[in-house]
């Protein structure tokens, strides 16, 4: 069967979309949602370690968020110019949107001034959907001058950045959260491993494209932007070994599914190993996907038509998908980066 974009969208009400976080993190609500049975449980994300097991493997993306937004002023002109960072490409060179687009071509310098001193920012060409190509004087200024960006649906200013950062976070690099991490504390991290659940880490550098809809109305026309991946041997030994002896391997959001579902299948197909890995990733995963490593998945609500929505399809099933989507409307559970979870088990 033929799958299409809009069999992925759905109508939420406007007072849904979380503008805060909660606090303490884990006490967001969790929507539990068991794909055999087809049951959903209404419970808080510090119940977790009722539906976790000695010896599963829990894998955490601790990619941080940088802060990706730079505001400016042309060299020449004066004139305010702001960057979104989206993605690295080599040494002091970004990919990014600028604003205004249509006044910031290749040549255009771009000045940013704070207290830690200036960056200079020259636009050395073009990239795809509106992108620039954006060479910085001095890399190592961009954490001190720019300042993290929300996603364009949260207009309730965040007092502590942290709030938009994992406990866990630690390896800069992301636009965007892994938002799916949001809900952890580390005192629920430490009954977690009390309990005998393996915590591994990977990397995936989450980018804005992630949160975009699908534009095509066959979603195999769409391309995914790529995002750069780490496995390490560690956890990839202990992933390995999770499968072979029979253990849940449970993915901490839709980042973690990517990278160990794309590492897997650089494998032979008859192995189930994720190889430990470092590169680029543009793994797309829809309905008819099998899964060779996601044994269960925590994750967000997503918004409609994106590839994020298409993911959790694609695991549980479209009809259990929207079944929960549904219950999770009704019971009022609160959608996107800030708001509620769901366990997929």
């Amino acid at each position: 069967m033929r799958i299409k974009t809009s069999d992925f969208d759905y109508t939420l009400p406007p007072e849904l979309i979380a503008q805060t976080p909660i606090e303490p993190r884990d006490r967001s609500r969790l929507l539990v949602l068991d794909r055999r049975s087809g049951n959903i449980r209404h419970r808080h994300f510090f119940e977790i370690t009722d539906y976790l097991r000695s010896g599963d493997v829990l894998v955490f993306n601790e990619s941080r968020v940088l802060p990706a937004r730079l505001k400016g002023t042309k060299a020449i002109t004066g004139a305010r110019a702001e960057i979104l960072l989206l993605k690295r490409l080599d040494d002091g060179t970004w990919e990014a949107l600028v604003k205004p687009g249509k006044r910031l071509n290749t040549g255009a310098v771009i000045e940013i001034t704070g207290g830690a001193g200036t960056l200079t920012a020259e636009i050395t060409g073009s990239g795809e959907n509106g992108t620039r190509i954006i060479k910085f004087s001095d890399e190592k200024l961009l954490p001190k001058l720019g300042s993290i960006a929300l996603p364009p649906y949260i207009h309730t200013p965040l007092t502590d950045t942290e709030r938009y950062q994992t406990v866990y976070a630690r390896i800069e690099g992301s636009v965007a959260a892994p938002t799916a991490g949001l809900h952890f504390t580390p005192e629920l991290l430490a009954d977690i491993r009390q309990k005998g659940v393996i915590c591994v880490p990977v990397t995936l550098h989450v980018g804005l494209d992630t949160f975009q809809p699908v534009r095509e109305e066959d979603p195999s026309e769409h391309v995914i932007h790529r995002e750069y991946g780490i496995i390490g041997e560690h956890t990839a030994r202990q992933i390995a070994l999770a499968k072979k002896e029979g253990r849940r391997v449970i993915c901490t959001g839709t980042t973690a599914v990517r990278i160990v579902e794309h590492a897997a299948n650089l494998q032979m197909a008859s192995d189930v190993q994720p190889q430990i890995f470092n590169g680029w990733i543009d793994l797309f995963i829809m309905p008819g996907h099998n899964f060779k490593i996601t044994d269960a998945m925590i994750t967000n609500f997503h918004l409609p038509r994106t590839t994020l929505l298409m993911l959790v399809g694609a695991f549980a099933g479209k009809e259990l998908i929207d079944k929960a989507y549904a219950a999770a409307i009704k019971e009022k559970y609160r959608f996107y980066s800030f708001g509620d979870a769901m366990f997929i088990i």
